[in-house]
């Protein structure tokens, strides 16, 4: 016997017990075992999409706080400025007179010395 026929003896012996029933056979189990992962794969994509979902939607909620809130500090904003102008046109009505230059350098000279002394005595 030659020792190069005995390989695809071998090889041919093992595809002699096979049938076409057995082939397809394990090509119908095979397709169940790629429908059931496809399944899995599905109901995993399900999750998957419903966390985002979830997710989105507490973005969409957290976002829509924030606007309310920058919107409310705009209007604080707002009046703040509007309180701070008609400030500063009380200051400048004080300021154009000279008495009045007079007297606010009077008061600020009281209130310098008393934080000196204050300072001093503590």
């Amino acid at each position: 016997m030659n020792p190069r026929r005995e390989p695809r003896g071998g090889r041919s012996s093992l595809f002699d017990g096979i049938e076409e029933g057995g082939i397809r056979a394990a090509s119908s189990y095979s397709h169940e075992i790629n429908e059931h992962e496809n399944e899995r794969a599905l109901e995993g994509l399900q999750d998957r999409v419903i966390l985002l979902k979830r997710l989105s939607g507490d973005i969409n909620e957290e976002v829509d706080t924030h606007n309310r809130m920058l919107d409310r500090m705009g209007n604080d904003m707002d009046s703040s400025r509007g309180f701070l102008s008609g400030t500063m046109d009380r200051f400048k009505t004080v300021f154009e007179t000279k008495s009045s230059r007079r007297m606010l350098t009077l008061v600020a000279s009281f209130v310098g010395l008393f934080l000196v002394i204050y300072y001093l005595t503590r």
